[in-house]
């Protein structure tokens, strides 16, 4: 399961203290939550926590919309795909 930690600053920290915020998601890999005003307004993170939430996303739309074709029949057997992928490499090879 995936479980992402998270810290909440005030804005103010942000502009301040950069570079600490910037230490503390790098560091701690979690989400830095900056509010403005007592509410929460961005969330800082790091760029391979980023890189990483953002893959684990497409895959999850890649899964739902694979559960949406089996679910309404759009699917056909493992052998027809086979065969159309190796006609498809036996053409292109000439």
């Amino acid at each position: 399961m995936f479980a992402f930690r998270e810290a909440i600053r005030p804005s103010a920290d942000l502009r301040n203290h950069y570079n600490e915020v910037s230490r503390q998601c790098r560091e701690n890999k979690e989400a830095v939550i900056i509010t403005v005003n007592g509410r929460g307004d961005t969330v800082t993170l790091a760029y391979e926590e980023y890189m990483r939430m953002k893959a684990r996303i497409e895959l999850l739309e890649i899964l739902a919309e694979s559960e949406e074709d089996v679910k309404f029949g759009r699917v056909a057997p493992l052998q027809n795909t086979v065969d159309e992928l190796r006609s498809l490499l036996s053409d292109g090879s000439r």
